[in-house]
C-alpha cells in the first residue's frame, strides 16, 4: 500500500497529514522505499488503524 492509498483509507488526509501519519514511532515500517515512495505492507496499516483509528479521529477536531 503506498501513500495515496493509506490517504484514501483515512478518509480523503491531505498528503502533509498523511506524511505526519506515516512517520509516528508507531506507525508500521515501511517494506520499501521506491522511486515513487514508500509501501508498506496493507495487513500492516489496516491492524495499526483498527488500533488508532479513533486517536485520528480526536486529534483532526
Amino acid at each position: 500500500m503506498g501513500a495515496h492509498e493509506i490517504r484514501i483509507r483515512l478518509g480523503g488526509v491531505s498528503r502533509q497529514r498523511a506524511y505526519q501519519i506515516t512517520s509516528r514511532a508507531d506507525f508500521p515500517k515501511p517494506v520499501a522505499d521506491l522511486a515513487q515512495g514508500k509501501v508498506w505492507m496493507t495487513d500492516d496499516v489496516e491492524a495499526w488503524m483498527k488500533v488508532h483509528r479513533r486517536d485520528l479521529d480526536d486529534s483532526e477536531d
